[in-house]
């Protein structure tokens, strides 16, 4: 296969502008499609992205644009990085702008609310059966401005075609982020997924002030709700002890960048939830998430007590300390379950 030299990418947050960054710094003629054109004309112009990344010097050659077509047109990749909870909506317009088959790697971390779905589902339910094979899934321990400040990051790139993974691996890979292959789609996206909701879980802990114990126990069975749900959809249950399960899962739940968390130690120290989410600019994937992680669970008949009452804190007013005396005085059981 030839390389890569073009690529557009769909959705200018702070993690689509800094993996744009990224790719135009390496070389590759970028195309960064903005849903807001304040964006798009700031990128162009002053190249900068003062509303998602502020601060961060973007290169000259980025070009942005507020039309999908123009953002697509010509492209032999794209990379889709809006919010899980417009993909869909997004897709159905970018569809028509596809002149020709192209890979489609998702750097969307978050399932469909409503439905359920993973990305990759949503993806095959809109793009014509042609684009199917050429999905991937790009995830791990990243944030978007520590990656733009030039720091080591590690994430993986999954998909079912082995030649085309491999591809767009040496296409990505720079000197400061390297990308490991892998092929379980499912347990990549899950795991990059349901970190979030942990991490809420983890920041409601921060926020109580309940230690480091507390947040260390939070975590590590967080982790065992995560394998569970994803063993029983499919997933290689190795897969969340690696980069995009334990590694995001750490990150999200302990960095002080994590979007999650910081909503998670607000609704903890008494802030409402609505309160919290207006003063964002930015979106906390794991609010939407967490419904449709209880949704799956139902449906796969997997215990999942922490995404529980989370859902019970979020969206059915429990309080955070009656939750947590709910986890704490469960019944007592086996850590792993007999082999």
């Amino acid at each position: 296969m030839q390389p890569t030299t073009s690529i557009a990418v769909i959705g200018a947050g702070a993690w689509g502008t800094a993996l744009a960054k990224l790719l135009a710094e390496k070389g590759l003629r970028v195309r960064l499609w903005a849903y807001e054109q304040e964006v798009a004309q700031s990128i162009n112009t002053l190249h900068e992205n003062p509303v998602f990344l502020k601060g961060v010097s973007l290169p000259p050659s980025l070009g942005a644009t507020s039309s999908l077509a123009d953002a697509v047109d010509g492209c032999e990749a794209v990379l889709f990085v809006t919010p899980s909870h417009v993909a869909r909506s997004v897709l159905h317009h970018v569809v028509p702008c596809f002149t020709h088959p192209v890979p489609l790697i998702i750097a969307t971390k978050g399932l469909e609310e409503g439905t359920g779905k993973l990305m990759t589902q949503v993806m095959e339910e809109v793009l014509p059966q042609s684009m199917h094979r050429g999905l991937m899934v790009l995830s791990g321990p990243s944030f978007a401005g520590e990656l733009s400040a030039g720091c080591p990051t590690a994430v993986c790139l999954a998909g079912s075609d082995d030649q085309l993974v491999r591809q767009f691996q040496r296409t990505l890979m720079t000197p400061t982020f390297r990308v490991y292959a892998d092929f379980d789609v499912i347990g990549v996206q899950l795991g990059g997924a349901l970190k979030n909701v942990i991490a809420l879980a983890a920041g409601i802990v921060d926020g109580l002030e309940l230690g480091l114990n507390a947040r260390a126990a939070l975590i590590t069975r967080g982790l065992a709700e995560i394998v569970r749900l994803g063993t029983a959809m499919g997933a290689d249950p190795r897969t969340f002890y690696g980069l995009s399960g334990v590694g995001d899962l750490v990150l999200t739940c302990t960095g002080t960048l994590s979007r999650n968390h910081m909503v998670g130690m607000r609704i903890g120290k008494g802030e409402q939830l609505e309160m919290v989410l207006g003063t964002m600019h930015t979106v906390a994937e794991g609010v939407r998430t967490a419904r449709a992680a209880l949704q799956l669970a139902r449906r796969h008949g997997v215990e999942m007590p922490i995404t529980q009452e989370i859902n019970a804190v979020l969206f059915d007013g429990k309080s955070c300390r009656k939750a947590v005396s709910d986890l704490m005085e469960r019944d007592a059981k086996m850590e792993k379950a007999p082999s």
